[in-house]
Order: C-alpha cells, then structure tokens, then sequence
C-alpha cells in the first residue's frame, strides 16, 4: 500500500430534504487494496460510493483522486478517471446483448459487431464466467447479469472498482472464483471497494474494512483487528443478540390437508417432475444450487411462466388450478415476494404507502368503477406501520430507500392481499443484519397466523432458522425432504451436490 491514497473523501456530506444520508466523512482508499464497506441498510454505504462514481455530488466536503481536488458530474466523468461502480440492483439494458452492454458508454462512432463480441469474448473468458456475448441481458440470470456488470469494469481498465453486494447472487463456486478474482485484479494494482452484508467476506477478504452507522464512518482498520462481534458492536451500537433457532417444528395440526400440491410439474429443462406438497402454517423451504429450478417451479405455480404441456397438476385446497396470469393467482390467494424487488417488486418512483396500496388493490379492487382510496390507504398506512418501514417523508419514492425497507415494502404489498399462501423467493438478499431478524420474524408471524409459506433462499443458515420442512431441488427436481429435527447443512449440501 503506497502512502498516496488513490481516492480520497474529506468530511464528505449528502444530504436529501435536509437529512443527512452521509455526514462529514473521512475515507481514503490505496492502489491495491480491497476496502470493505459494511454497515446497516440506510447507513450511507451506497452513498458513499456514489459519489465516488459521479452518481450523486456531495452537499459539502471534497473529493480527490490522486491527490487533485475533482468535481464529478456524471457517473462517464468517473469512468474516465478509471472508476466503475456494479450495482447490486444490475444496470444492463435488457434489450441489447451482453457484448453491447459491456461497450455502452465507450462506443466508437463506427462500430464491428464481431469485434466488439469478440472483445467481450476475450474478457469473459479470461474471468472463466460462461455467458454468451450475443445473448440478451435481459434473459440472464441474476447471477449472470452480476457477472457482466464485472466483466465491464474490467474491459473498462478500470482502476477503481466499487462492488455493492458482489456475492448476493451467487453460488458458492462463483463467490470463491470472485474473490479469486479480485485478488488476481489486486495484483495489478486495481483498487477495490466492495460492500457486503456477509460479515465473514469483508472479515476473510478485505485488506481494511469501514464501519458506517446512521450516516457516519464510525470506525476504519486493517481487517485482521476486527472479528463479527466487535464489527456488529460498531453497526448498530449493541450487541444483537442471535434468534436461537427453535428445537422442533411447530406441529402439524393431524386433519390439515395441503394448502397447496405440486405433482410431476414440467416446465422446459428447468423444472423436471417435481412434486412436493404444502401445508397451512408450516413454514417449507426449499434450497439447492442457482439452475435447480427453485424459482421457476415457483413461477409456474403462478401462472408467471407457462408449464409443459400436460406437464403436471397443481391443486390449491384441494381444487385443481391452472393460471395463465400471475393476476388469476393473486385472485385465489396466492402471492410471491420476488428475488429482484427492483425489477418486478416495486413501482418505484412511488412512495411506499402507494405501493402497498397497489398491492391491495391488485386482490380487492379489481373491476371497481370507483376504487376505495380511503380504505386502501388506511391499510396501506396500517401496514408500513405493522412492519415497520422507515422513510424520510411520507411521499418519498420507494427508490430511496434503504433496501432493508425496499424489501419490506415488497412483502407488505403481498401481505396485504391476506393471501393463503406466499412465495418468499431470497426474502433478505442485500438487506442488513438487523432487517434480517425483521424480515424473519415476519415470515415466522405470517406461517403462525394459518397460512401456508414457501421460502426459497440460498442461505443455509436462513433455511435452517425458519423451515419447518426442508425440500432440496436438483436439476428441476426434488431429491430431499428433511423434517426439521434431521435438517443440517452438510445433509443439504450433500443432497444438492450429489
């Protein structure tokens, strides 16, 4: 690490209708180094980072790069100082193909559509990240939009890298070859910045590691002089204190019949006879690896995407349904807290309260001539209350808040549907530690009150806290069913590898 810092913030404010998202930091970042950010949704992370990319300019405090006091105007003015941000939530242009979106922004006046692909080629290749350049973006995987939004910063020659969330789509074999990655970078002298809600990342990966709190840097250091206590202590100012996770199941009423049967679904080479049944206020899980077919299985149930034909039966409280709209399915009861909120979660130039609304009036106002806005909004109030989503403003467009609160403004927007089953697809992908425990308590409330629950997520550590029943899917398929006394991680693992 040389003396002269290649970034450089001094006592850098943002502030928004007078509140202050950051406040008088001080953050430096070095030729080489890879500098964790972590801290709670809302703590000022992502604004931090922000204007260091020229997505936002600070309301006062300075910014150098290379020791030269700059002003960025737009996010273009920081990629050509060698600065490139990869969003959590990706920035690709769905219509146009990996190999465009890689180029977008630096394209010269006339164009090789071979050459670029083959640049494009050349760089994902050399990362060992299996995309096609001519494929569409918008038909990517999120796991595999995250890696074009990398791959880009590094045909970019980047100097800088700024990563929010990296890992949060990935499997376990792409997270290690990232991080494999970004020492490979580092060597070249590529700084990087990476934020992480997984505290052992920044604690196993990062050279030093700065703790926000509430707008404020609290605390900055070598990485080897924090351990996940002592990083937690700094996050919230306490100590959280861990839900132990309950001994047994809660118990199965013995005449409950199935909310919801799943029987030999097919659905192209993703889902592939998969049968599994779900019972009213259990909580079942499902893990296995990204492509196993979790989330599509729950889409065709749905009616977002379309089952073979004659591809299986699909019974909820016992009468057989098949959905051709996701809109039929809300109709019977029927919601899903999406993976991707920012893609099919939200209207997000709405304020949360209108969200929530819409959410209701989805179920309960459709083909009114007069829609209820009074009732609608009381609940819609009830709700933010219920879950407690914080904003600046009641007006304040859901696309500012903390992805702590996006996310609970998604689920109150199915919640309040009072549906008979819910689909909770990675219900805490990219949201802090204490809007876990929030979120999970959510789920668990929600199963107490009689209604059925899926949860799909790629976190063992969350299956295994919140399931009453595991399932494992493999190749479009369930290959397990574990009660919850008998679940362990290295029995899932086993079943979703083997």
């Amino acid at each position: 690490m040389t003396s002269e810092p290649i970034i450089g913030l001094e006592k850098a404010t943002k502030t928004y209708g007078g509140i202050a998202a950051l406040s008088a930091a001080d953050f430096t970042l070095y030729p080489g180094e890879i500098h964790a950010l972590v801290g709670e949704n809302g703590a000022g992370k992502s604004t931090l980072c922000k204007l260091i990319a020229g997505v936002v300019a600070p309301s006062e405090g300075r910014l150098r790069i290379d020791g030269e006091v700059v002003g960025l105007a737009t996010p273009k003015d920081a990629t050509r100082r060698g600065i490139s941000m990869v969003y959590q939530e990706t920035s690709l242009v769905p219509q146009l193909t990996v190999a465009q979106n890689m180029v977008l922004g630096r394209e010269r006046p006339f164009n090789s559509v071979r050459k670029v692909r083959n640049a494009a080629r050349q760089v994902l290749q050399r990362l060992n990240f299996k995309v096609d350049p001519s494929q569409l973006a918008g038909s990517l995987s999120t796991a595999k939009r995250q890696m074009v939004e990398i791959a880009r910063a590094v045909l970019n020659e980047a100097r800088v890298i700024i990563l929010d969330e990296p890992t949060a789509a990935l499997t376990p074999e792409e997270t290690d070859h990232l991080f494999d990655l970004m020492k490979t970078l580092q060597r070249n002298g590529v700084a990087m910045i990476f934020i992480s809600h997984a505290l052992e990342e920044a604690l196993t990966h990062a050279d030093r590691i700065s703790v926000l709190r509430n707008g404020r840097l609290m605390v900055t250091g070598p990485a080897v002089d924090f351990d996940r206590e002592r990083l937690i202590h700094h996050m919230i100012g306490e100590e959280l204190l861990e839900t132990e996770r309950p001994a047994a199941a809660r118990p199965r009423t013995a005449a409950a019949l199935p909310v919801l049967q799943v029987e030999n679904v097919r659905m192209g080479a993703m889902v592939n006879n998969m049968s599994f049944s779900v019972f009213p206020g259990e909580i079942t899980g499902i893990a296995g690896l990204i492509g196993s077919g979790r989330s599509e299985v729950a889409k065709v149930i749905l009616g977002h995407t379309k089952r073979n034909f004659g591809g299986g039966r699909i019974w909820l409280d016992g009468r057989e349904v098949r959905y051709n709209l996701p809109a039929q399915a809300v109709r019977d009861g029927i919601a899903y807290v999406s993976e991707d909120r920012k893609l099919d979660g939200f209207f997000e130039t709405m304020s949360a309260r209108e969200n929530i609304g819409l959410g209701w009036l989805a179920k309960f106002g459709r083909g009114r001539i007069l829609a209820p806005l009074r009732r609608m909004r009381r609940l819609a109030g009830q709700w933010e209350d219920r879950l407690s989503i914080r904003s600046i403003g009641a007006d304040q467009s859901v696309l500012y808040l903390s992805g702590g609160n996006q996310q609970k403004v998604v689920i109150a927007k199915s919640l309040v549907q009072e549906p008979r089953l819910v689909i909770f697809d990675e219900p805490t992908r990219g949201v802090d530690v204490g809007a876990i425990a929030e979120i999970r308590q959510i789920v668990r409330d929600f199963a107490a009150g009689g209604a059925g629950v899926i949860l799909i997520s790629s976190y063992l550590p969350e299956i295994l806290d919140l399931s009453d029943r595991v399932l494992v899917a493999k190749s479009g398929t369930i290959v397990a069913d574990f009660p919850r006394e008998e679940a362990t991680a290295a029995k899932i693992l086993h079943a979703a590898i083997h």
